[in-house]
């Protein structure tokens, strides 16, 4: 199983693929905020791993297993945003809520979060009673 790290690092790769074809060390590290040592390190790890292929000075590319956990870590980034902002949540802490929780929770809780956030979509009326639900709160 990958670590929080790992998965971080292997969504970013998998986003700056899909951005511009292709994922540099150094975009890596200025995504994430940390070295591109540390990043060479953790390269160096999913490359063993097998989710990446890395050659020193050419770059690195996703192998099968890297793409399919990378579409899957985006996904689930994806689907807590809508998960949030649907129940209401400040726009402004939507980011930084999602890094908080996606590697807390298990596949099995992402996977009934997206059967209650398609329930959402598909009842406005529950929206609107969370919505009076949280004015009634606030008062």
């Amino acid at each position: 199983m990958p670590t929080p790290s790992m998965e971080d690092h292997i969504e970013q790769i998998y986003i700056l693929i899909e951005q511009k074809g292709y994922a540099r060390v150094s975009d890596i590290a200025e995504a994430l905020s940390v070295l591109p040592s540390s990043v060479t390190k953790m390269v160096q790890k999913l490359d063993k791993d097998g989710f990446l292929i890395y050659e020193k000075y050419r770059g690195l590319t996703l192998t099968t297993k890297g793409m399919k956990l990378g579409k899957k870590l985006v996904k689930r980034h994806e689907l807590l945003e809508e998960f949030l902002r649907l129940i209401g949540v400040e726009e402004e802490n939507i980011y930084a809520d999602v890094e908080g929780i996606e590697h807390h929770l298990s596949w099995n809780s992402i996977d009934r979060i997206a059967d209650l956030v398609l329930l959402l979509e598909d009842n406005a009326s529950i929206q609107t009673q969370l919505l009076e639900l949280r004015k009634d709160l606030s008062e």
